[in-house]
């Protein structure tokens, strides 16, 4: 039996992930008004809010600056830490950025009221963290770093153990096992945690892990019963799917077991109904728990993807090539020494395989065609690769190019001065990041768009007319859902 005295600490993930996940990212500072007050009175041990694709569809399509967002909700959010979530040295994007630019991300994310940094790498490279582990803890920030969780040959638990002790070498506050694809099981926990948890001493392991398989709600109880402190979580409304297990049901489980879970749950269901409303205001769809699906565990592609995939195939008049594009998935990662099945390198296998299943149509051989983020990659230029890549295939892709051995971010030159000098002057280093992440066209665009609006008709509704309004409406609907995570 647990020990009932034992704390479980829950991390909010519904203002980033969730919404990343099931509403495209198209969640809207106003949409946050109401229930961020709400999240903040519940007790969780931080709240995500940036991050992942939301700094970048805040720019790209909401035309809302991600930096005024952060004040926003500090200013709404003021007990629960928030957490900025970053590709670590790529921060928000595909490509890596210098040191110098990563350097002033943190100042600025302390200074527009950041508290809590989740930053990880696609590859597991650790010298991928080294600038914005330091550069964050400089500015005071609790820094958990991540793990990325897949299964392959080469990713076994004493991988995972050497990176954990890499990350504690950095001195980080805590990590946490990124199961960006659902992948994790109640058989691999039970050997995987206690491995990792044994190199972390008192540090706290945190689990955040997706809904993909369908196995997550009953993982994450498993993993605590193993040793995870930490479990990242979603309210109802934006969990299940290919998003989070519920905030709801993870808390009521942990304390049929016996576990002291410290979220007030009063807050979390006013969060879940006033979302019900948003969700059928603006005909974006609520979580429901994805039918379990053993393929999913052997080509690893985020559900959001493969929607994206089977759409992008029927317009090409492909749609009855999935699953042999799928398939090809992971003969390509098998290839490549077994890349993580996450951004970017999520969209750079689906691609190769793509290239390789329509190139065999054509009497071409597999990897006759090879973008060049593949070819990059297979030189190391994305940091260290997991496993092995067979001579010829080397030599194929990279045309006999030497392997790059070095950080990847030491690699570039310094970018502020050159920024500075090219686009500036700048009212504000927030806006002298703005022109660093984005072209001159994103960047003008947000700035005429003005200043966030924060009204939506919600707030100040009573508890009673907000559910009379959602009883006399339609049912919520619910559909497959083609926001990739991650």
């Amino acid at each position: 039996m647990p020990d009932t005295r034992r704390r479980i600490g829950l991390i909010d993930v519904t203002l980033r992930d969730a919404h990343q996940c099931l509403w495209a990212t198209r969640m809207t500072t106003a949409m946050m008004r109401d229930i961020a007050p709400r999240l903040d009175r519940a007790g969780f041990e931080a709240i995500d809010l940036v991050g992942g694709a939301v700094f970048d569809v805040a720019v790209r399509y909401l035309r809302e600056d991600p930096w005024e967002r952060m004040r926003l909700i500090s200013s709404w959010i003021t007990e629960t830490p928030l957490i900025i979530h970053t590709r670590g040295q790529s921060l928000f994007t595909f490509e890596f950025f210098p040191d110098d630019i990563v350097e002033l991300a943190a100042e600025r994310f302390a200074a527009n009221g950041m508290r809590y940094h989740t930053p990880y790498d696609a590859l597991n490279d650790i010298r991928n963290l080294e600038i914005p582990v330091r550069a964050a803890k400089l500015h005071g920030f609790y820094v958990a770093a991540g793990l990325v969780y897949t299964f392959s040959p080469v990713h076994t638990d004493a991988y995972y153990t050497e990176k954990a002790r890499q990350l504690v070498a950095l001195d980080v506050d805590a990590i946490f096992l990124k199961d960006a694809s659902g992948l994790l099981t109640p058989e691999r926990v039970a050997t995987l945690v206690p491995a990792v948890k044994a190199v972390l001493g008192d540090r706290p392991l945190q689990l955040h892990s997706h809904c993909n398989s369908g196995l997550a709600p009953y993982v994450v109880l498993q993993a605590v019963e193993h040793g995870v402190d930490v479990i990242h979580t979603a309210t109802s409304t934006l969990a299940n799917g290919v998003s989070h297990s519920p905030t709801e049901l993870v808390a009521a489980n942990l304390r049929r077991r016996g576990y002291n879970v410290p979220v007030d749950l009063a807050p979390v269901r006013e969060v879940a109904e006033r979302l019900a409303y948003i969700a059928e205001k603006e005909g974006k769809p609520v979580g429901t728990p994805n039918e379990y699906d053993e393929f999913h565990f052997r080509h690893q592609c985020p559900g959001g993807m493969v929607s994206n995939l089977a759409y992008q195939l029927e317009t090409m008049g492909l749609r009855h090539r999935l699953e042999d594009i799928l398939e090809e998935a992971w003969h390509v990662r098998e290839d490549l020494g077994y890349p993580i099945v996450v951004s970017p390198f999520a969209q750079y296998i689906v691609t190769q395989a793509m290239l390789n299943v329509v190139g065999r149509d054509h009497g071409r051989a597999r990897y006759d065609t090879v973008p060049d983020e593949i070819r990059l990659y297979v030189r190391g230029g994305y940091g260290e690769i997991a496993g092995t890549i067979e001579a010829n295939l080397y030599d194929k892709i990279t045309r006999g190019a030497a392997p790059i051995t070095e950080r990847p971010g030491a690699t570039l030159p310094p970018g502020l001065a050159r920024i500075r000098a090219a686009h500036g002057p700048f009212v504000s280093d927030d806006d002298l990041l703005l022109a660093a992440f984005y072209d001159e066209s994103q960047y003008h665009a947000l700035k005429e768009a003005g200043p966030i609006n924060t009204a939506y008709p919600i707030m100040g509704t009573p508890l009673a007319t907000l559910l009379k309004e959602i009883g006399d409406r339609p049912s919520i609907r619910s559909f497959h859902f083609r926001q990739t995570c991650e």
